[in-house]
């Protein structure tokens, strides 16, 4: 291609662009791009850490390398080497940052001995090197991410206790009766988990945490703290550029920010009124930016990636994201679940489920209307992707299914 496209940001929506296109990508990390949703393999031993490298970019990376200024005028990205980097299109793809509780014993960015995040490849390869069997840990936020930290800690013997201030585990993709299940197998893994438990502060000694102090008085004895709390976009260095930012990175239907010349993709972006940060959509995005631009490029419409929309002039276009959530909990017997859509039914939906309690299955999926909304199986995820196409396609379920057949093995499409 004669146009300069640059990448910031070496993950999952970055590496896919730079897979398919010839950019110049900037990664901030010094290790190669990797699959971040498989962070917990690596850290319980079950992948090393070479095995969840993405695969390689049309061009190398330069690893290790800082974005810290754009000059949209120029058309120059600074970086803290004092490098100039120009282009003629840019691409944002700056990811996340993990959020840090406004907790007694934090301050700022600086993080106590023992105090970690879990967000990249570095997190994960501190924490194997720090916990042992043995070892006091605590997982704070009982999210996706925090039971797959504690699911992992557990792996490698370390006494886990996992900490979440809501109701229930993993409450944002999961019913009650579902969350319930996946609790009693993460205590069947070892965890001690507290829910409705906010935690308030972190006791030291000479700079290393001792414990995490909860409201109520109660203290957890700690050698190693995980911080799962979440994740925020990274949008500094697009707002310090005077581009539009909310949430995240104001991206249009062709994920353009304010400025024409930019454009967010993955984490960083907020496409109507929406950030995902999951890997599902970050992808897709990439694809479609990949489409956009080889399009002009050619000077007309390019061959679109598998389910890539366009306009009316044949343009892609970016219209949102439909995107499963998807995890596996080791131990003697795994668990595993998939999550999509609103679970938790509004007045009129229909709603079947179907619980095996021998085999502690649990399936359930909302209809509301003619569509499906929503649903979330544990255990037997033979039905998952059928479900995942009638609820990804938005299309209306055939009159003469019963609703039942959806929790068939076949999802009702033979």
């Amino acid at each position: 291609m004669s146009t300069r496209i640059v990448v910031v940001g070496g993950g999952t929506a970055g590496a896919r662009l730079a897979q398919r296109l010839p950019v110049t990508l900037l990664g901030e990390e010094p290790h190669a791009p990797y699959n971040r949703v498989l962070l917990a393999d690596v850290l319980a031993g079950r992948y090393a850490p070479e095995v969840i490298a993405l695969p390689e970019p049309r061009e190398p990376v330069r690893l290790g390398v800082r974005a810290v200024r754009i000059d949209r005028a120029a058309r120059t990205v600074e970086c803290a080497d004092g490098s100039l980097v120009g282009y003629d299109r840019l691409v944002l793809a700056t990811g996340s940052n993990p959020v840090l509780p406004p907790l007694r014993g934090l301050r700022g960015a600086e993080l106590p001995e023992g105090v970690h995040p879990f967000r990249t490849l570095d997190d994960c390869l501190t924490l194997r090197a720090l916990v042992r069997p043995g070892v006091r840990a605590v997982v704070i936020g009982g999210g996706l991410l925090g039971v797959s930290a504690a699911r992992a800690l557990a792996a490698l013997g370390a006494e886990v206790v996992l900490t979440q201030q809501g109701e229930r585990l993993m409450e944002r993709q999961l019913d009650a009766h579902a969350s319930s299940l996946l609790r009693d197998h993460v205590e069947a893994l070892g965890v001690e988990v507290h829910t409705e438990c906010r935690v308030s502060g972190l006791r030291q000694r000479d700079g290393a945490v001792t414990a995490v102090e909860l409201a109520d008085g109660f203290v957890l004895d700690a050698q190693v703290v995980v911080l799962a709390c979440g994740v925020r976009p990274r949008t500094a260095l697009a707002r310090e550029a005077g581009l539009a930012v909310a949430t995240g990175i104001v991206v249009d239907d062709e994920l353009r920010t304010s400025d024409p010349y930019i454009h967010a993709i993955g984490d960083c972006a907020e496409h109507a009124g929406r950030v995902y940060g999951l890997a599902g959509p970050a992808q897709e995005q990439a694809d479609v930016l990949t489409d956009l631009l080889l399009a002009e490029e050619c000077g007309q419409p390019a061959r679109r990636a598998e389910r890539v929309p366009t306009t009316d002039s044949g343009r892609p276009r970016y219209t949102g994201t439909r995107s499963l959530t998807r995890l596996t909990l080791g131990g003697a017997h795994p668990l595993d679940l998939a999550a999509f859509g609103e679970a938790t039914p509004r007045p009129g939906d229909d709603v079947v489920q179907l619980t095996d309690a021998t085999r502690t299955a649990y399936r359930k999926v909302v209809v509301r209307g003619d569509r499906l909304v929503g649903g979330v199986l544990l255990g037997d995820l033979a039905a998952v992707g059928a479900l995942a196409r009638a609820w990804e396609g938005d299309e209306a379920l055939p009159d003469e299914a019963p609703l039942l057949h959806l929790l068939t093995h076949d999802g009702g499409s033979s």
